[in-house]
């Protein structure tokens, strides 16, 4: 874990980025698509999402774990073939991440962020410059 600083536009700035964010999108992508046949299955989302973002689903009932997972699907399967292609995926990344941003807004946040997740990629990407 690192301790970073960023504010709404610092996760807009990646996601406008759309070479940075598309090829960040791709890496996960191919994480998280463990048996590599070219979709995220639910199980592999379940088992995959908490490595992007931190996720307190811990104190949450079965249920509602099992509801999360299913709006996911429902919303971003959009060939409702039972996978999540690259695409989809990409649009699911987007959207978590503009609800971040609209979430933080424009104050300052201090956030202890894991190495590999996408805020820390926003972070990274903002302080190249790029």
């Amino acid at each position: 874990m690192s301790v970073a600083v960023l504010d709404g536009n610092t996760v807009t700035g990646f996601i406008e980025a759309k070479e940075a964010f598309g090829n960040c999108v791709d890496e996960y992508f191919k994480m998280l698509d463990s048996n590599g046949d070219g979709g995220i299955s639910r199980d592999e989302l379940e088992e995959g999402l908490g490595r992007i973002f931190t996720m307190e689903l811990e104190s949450k009932t079965e249920e509602n774990i099992d509801r999360f997972y299913s709006t996911i699907f429902e919303r971003f399967d959009e060939d409702r073939d039972g996978r999540i292609d690259c695409n989809e995926f990409e649009s699911l990344m987007r959207e978590i991440m503009l609800a971040m941003a609209r979430g933080i807004g424009d104050l300052s946040i201090i956030v202890a962020l894991d190495q590999d997740s996408l805020l820390m990629m926003a972070v990274k990407h903002e302080l190249a410059g790029t």
